[in-house]
């Protein structure tokens, strides 16, 4: 969600490309601030300029934590493969 919302710089667009909803995708930030107790995203209310989204400085650290950890899971992963199921 995060990612997509600081790729596209709009929860409705995240949305779109996600295949969500804007409620259910605003629905899940609000949920995970309530349980962090942290502010996900700093939002702009539209006008001339057009509105948007962008990740806090919280989330974008908690992204990018994730981003390692995912990565780190997956060499793993592939390792223990090749070690356990190699003829």
């Amino acid at each position: 969600m995060l990612e997509a919302i600081q790729r596209a710089g709009s929860i409705h667009a995240a949305a779109k490309e996600l295949k969500m909803s804007y409620r259910a995708l605003w629905g899940r930030i609000k949920a995970t601030e309530k349980r962090l107790g942290k502010t996900l995203l700093v939002k702009s209310v539209g006008g001339a300029s057009g509105g948007g989204s962008r990740l806090t400085p919280f989330a974008a650290e908690l992204m990018e934590n994730f981003q390692k950890l995912n990565h780190s899971i997956e060499l793993q992963c592939d390792q223990m493969f090749e070690t356990d199921f190699q003829e």
